[in-house]
C-alpha cells in the first residue's frame, strides 16, 4: 500500500469513528430531553413540586438504564475500532445499522419509561436492546471477514458480544413473565464482563 492509500485509509477510519461517536453522543442526550419538565402554576407548594418529581420517577429509571446501555455499547464500539488495523469498506452498512439502532434508543427508553411495567412498551425496548447487540457482534464478524483485526482481539470481542446478547435475549423472555422487571436480565452484562476480565487475567 502506497503512502497516500495509507493515509487515505486512516482519515476515512478516522470519519467512520467520529461519525459514530457523534450517534452515540446525540443519542445519549436526546435520552434526558425525552423527559418532559413539569410546568406547575404559580402558587405550586413545595408538595406539588414533589409529587411532580414523583410521578417522573418512571422516566427518571428508564433515562438511567439506557445511559449506561448506550454507554456500554460505546464502551465495546470504541474497543472495538481501537483493536482494527486498517480500514474496510465492508464495515460500513454493518456499523450504520448498528446505529441506526442506537439512534432508536431514546426513543424506545421514551415509551418504556412513559408506560413502565407494561408489556409492549417493555418488549419494545428489549427488543431493542436485542437487535443492538445482535448488530454490535455483526460488526465485529465484518471486522473480522475483512481481515481488520487480529485474531486475539476477534476472540475477545465475540465473548463480549455473546454476554450482550445473551442479556439481552434474557430480558426479552422476562418480559412475557414479568415485564416490569424484565431488564433485570441485563445484570448479565457486568456479571459475565467481570468473568471475561478474570479469564484474560489468567490467560495473560
Amino acid at each position: 500500500m502506497s503512502r497516500s492509500e495509507s493515509a487515505r485509509d486512516a482519515h476515512s477510519l478516522e470519519r467512520l469513528v467520529f461519525f459514530s461517536d457523534a450517534v452515540f453522543a446525540i443519542a445519549i442526550t436526546l435520552l434526558v430531553l425525552e423527559i418532559d419538565v413539569p410546568h406547575l402554576p404559580e402558587g405550586a407548594n413545595t408538595a406539588d413540586f414533589g409529587s411532580a418529581l414523583y410521578r417522573l420517577l418512571p422516566s427518571f429509571f428508564a433515562f438511567s438504564l439506557s445511559f449506561l446501555v448506550i454507554g456500554r455499547f460505546w464502551i465495546g464500539h470504541h474497543d472495538l475500532f481501537g483493536q482494527i488495523t486498517r480500514y474496510s469498506g465492508q464495515l460500513l452498512f454493518p456499523n450504520l445499522l448498528y446505529l441506526m439502532a442506537i439512534a432508536f434508543m431514546p426513543f424506545a427508553t421514551a415509551f418504556m419509561g412513559a408506560n413502565l411495567g407494561k408489556f409492549v412498551p417493555s418488549l419494545l425496548y428489549n427488543c431493542t436492546l436485542f437487535v443492538t447487540a445482535v448488530l454490535d457482534w455483526n460488526v465485529t464478524r465484518v471486522g473480522y471477514k475483512s481481515h481488520v483485526m487480529a485474531d486475539t482481539a476477534v476472540r475477545s470481542d465475540y465473548a463480549r458480544s455473546a454476554v450482550l446478547i445473551g442479556a439481552t435475549l434474557l430480558s426479552v423472555a422476562f418480559t412475557w413473565i414479568s415485564p416490569q422487571y424484565s431488564q433485570l436480565g441485563m445484570l448479565l452484562v457486568p456479571v459475565g464482563f467481570r468473568i471475561l476480565a478474570r479469564r484474560e487475567r489468567a490467560g495473560a
